[in-house]
């Protein structure tokens, strides 16, 4: 009998222990399942239309969680000191989660600020892809998930647009007619790990089509729509006959260029005066052009689908869960990257 208890005993013991090992890579929180889920967004800058539309569906999330989750929003108004500052003042709120859209994701600083929730233990999303050794600084905390969109597939459906926009209107778009697509690029900041990666696959879509192309100008204009209109206003005095496509990394800065060339009477509707421009993100400005017939096409990078994919992958991190529990979602080969595809949104015929 006692042999038999002694063994009861162990096997208990065996099998707390190997569920204690299951549940250690998600470690377990400290709140109550029924209590209100309380999160920390800590966005770049509430003035990109992009980190606008994400807010609001984020918001939206929470109406239809009523009671169930809350979050409260941090605007680092484009400055990572001010991030950094938004951060360490809430690590005594009792957040269940932090969500880091981070001003900037190539430098210490933000190496420093992320450094500061690993230490508190605090489960974490980073939205939208940072630099690799962000990425890989991120890998090394078993709470956090990076949640992004591949931007080189969204270099490459812009491509996509211009590869079938020029083949519909070769005559009239290539204005030299030298067989060749002069264009100019609109590019984001030079530290964000999105920008080479959408000024590059644009161009190798096209290249890959049999296009050949000319770079008249790059011009870094840090995702801003009055930068974009003034270079776009100042190239074209310069390059009035030889521009013929703008290819922009967003659609602030796309929609700054429609505004310029609209100043010099270019698409306004027809194809008599029209400079195809394509952007990325799909917001609702740029979408109104397109229908118009004023804009060439975007990329849609969904902000809804982003807010689901927090608010989803968040409540399992803050559960104990594993991240991808229930959820459609799957990691990226290289980590815990979920990527969020985009797609073309062209004018309808």
């Amino acid at each position: 009998m006692r042999f038999f208890k002694n063994a009861l005993s162990f096997m208990i013991i065996s099998i707390l222990l190997l569920r204690s090992i299951e549940t250690s890579v998600y470690a377990t929180p400290n709140t109550n399942s029924q209590d209100q889920v309380k999160i920390a967004v800590f966005l770049s800058n509430f003035n990109s239309p992009f980190i606008s539309s994400l807010k609001k569906d984020l918001e939206e999330v929470q109406r239809e969680n009523e009671n169930r989750i809350h979050f409260t929003f941090f605007d680092s108004k484009g400055n990572e000191t001010i991030q950094n500052e938004n951060i360490d003042g809430s690590f005594n709120q009792n957040f269940n989660l932090f969500v880091v859209d981070l001003v900037n994701s190539n430098t210490n600083f933000s190496q420093n600020a992320l450094g500061k929730i690993f230490n508190k233990n605090i489960p974490l999303i980073v939205t939208l892809i940072p630099s690799n050794p962000i990425i890989n600084y991120i890998k090394t905390y078993n709470r956090a998930v990076i949640i992004g969109a591949d931007d080189a597939q969204s270099g490459s459906l812009q491509g996509n647009i211009l590869v079938d926009s020029w083949n519909s209107n070769k005559k009239a778009l290539d204005r030299n007619k030298d067989n060749v697509m002069q264009y100019i690029m609109l590019k984001g900041p030079i530290s964000d790990p999105s920008t080479p990666l959408r000024s590059k696959y644009p161009i190798q879509a096209l290249n890959d089509a049999g296009i050949k192309t000319d770079e008249l100008l790059s011009s870094t204009c840090n995702w801003n729509k009055d930068c974009a209109r003034d270079d776009i206003q100042s190239s074209l005095l310069n390059l009035y006959s030889k521009v013929e496509v703008i290819i922009s990394n967003n659609d602030a800065m796309a929609i700054g260029a429609i505004e310029a060339l609209q100043k010099y009477g270019f698409n306004k509707g027809g194809n008599s005066k029209y400079i195809p421009v394509v952007g990325v993100d799909a917001i609702p400005e740029s979408r109104k052009l397109i229908d118009q017939g004023f804009m060439t096409g975007t990329v849609i990078q969904d902000t809804r689908a982003y807010a689901d994919a927090i608010h989803s992958v968040g409540v399992n991190l803050i559960s104990g869960a594993d991240p991808l529990n229930e959820t459609n979602y799957k990691f990226d080969e290289t980590g815990p990257i979920i990527k969020l595809p985009f797609y073309k949104y062209v004018k309808r015929h």
